[in-house]
């Protein structure tokens, strides 16, 4: 099958390999994958990962074990985290902190950029008639975007800042406001916040200065860069939160005084929910559109990694 393999930091190449072994899962054929900042991050070394990346994806069930054969011709997406189904992490529902668990495109796991790829049954879900293929690839993002649900209680009167007006940004953006109405995005690149106006986000600079009774409830930090829990902190209230969304290569070197003196709560937050995901692109509370900014072959891959490191969002058609 036609793959795009990272050999080594900075390397992509497109590649003939095999199928993905899939024995005890389902094997997929890939229709879309979206280049996400992770992806790009891997690039660069993140992870330390070689092989096929990609984690955001919609494709076909083709081949699935006899107990999961109502699969076969399915339209799917799926959870990125496969466990070893033993330990306690697993045991309890907890997948994405199983030791031993793979990632899709991350971790031991061939990814998405590829004609085919592997998943075992329970991290697939069904993409519904009202999803096109095109919204389905956000499926993933938009999940860890719910993921801050699931671990803070956001009150709907509560003052939200997004920081980072990328593709992450803006989902994550919209995904809150569907809670918290009072939610703004601050970013530095002016079309991009014009996008974000676009969809009904309020927006500001995020250089410019926050007087001490202006600062926020909640921050969260979808940046992708060492600077974004700096500037985070700088705009967090006093006993506020600050929600860590961003992975990057590299450390984030942060003083950690004000953390201590303002009291304030740091949450980690990655993979998330994929029903309430469906539902919120199913219903159109959260829109993609104007995110897309190119659809490519995979023969046009260093076009898309290249508008991938400028622009919004890129799909791979595969």
């Amino acid at each position: 099958m036609k793959a795009l393999v990272v050999s080594s930091p900075g390397t992509l190449s497109l590649q003939d390999i095999p199928v993905p072994a899939h024995a005890g899962e389902c094997l997929i054929r890939v229709r879309f994958a979206g280049i996400c900042g992770t992806d790009l991050q891997i690039l660069e070394g993140y992870a330390g990962f070689t092989g096929v990346p990609g984690h955001e994806f919609v494709g076909t069930v083709e081949a699935a074990p006899d107990d999961d054969a109502a699969l076969v011709g399915k339209r799917v997406v799926g959870e990125i985290n496969a466990g070893c189904g033993v330990c306690r992490w697993c045991r309890e529902g907890e997948k994405e902190h199983c030791i031993s668990r793979s990632v899709l495109g991350i971790r031991d796991r061939s990814g998405a950029f590829a004609e085919y790829l592997a998943l075992p049954a329970k991290n697939l879900h069904e993409v519904p008639d009202a999803v096109t293929d095109e919204q389905a690839v956000f499926v993933e993002p938009v999940a860890a975007a719910c993921r801050i649900f699931e671990q803070i209680t956001l009150d709907p009167a509560a003052r939200v800042a997004v920081i980072g007006d990328g593709r992450m940004g803006l989902l994550v953006a919209q995904v809150i406001k569907t809670v918290a109405p009072n939610v703004t995005l601050l970013g530095r690149h002016r079309e991009k916040l014009e996008v974000a106006a676009s969809l009904g986000l309020a927006t500001a600079r995020s250089d410019a200065p926050v007087d001490q009774s202006d600062r926020y409830d909640v921050v969260v930090d979808v940046t992708g860069r060492p600077s974004g829990l700096t500037t985070a902190l700088a705009v967090v209230r006093p006993r506020g939160t600050v929600i860590l969304k961003s992975t990057f290569h590299g450390e984030a070197p942060v003083e950690s005084w004000p953390i201590v003196v303002d009291e304030v709560t740091i949450v980690g937050s990655r993979c998330g929910p994929f029903a309430p995901a469906i539902a919120l692109l199913a219903s159109g509370a959260v829109k993609i559109d104007p995110l897309i900014s190119l659809v490519a072959p995979l023969s046009e891959h260093q076009k898309a990694f290249a508008v991938a490191r400028q622009s919004l969002k890129v799909l791979l058609r595969i």
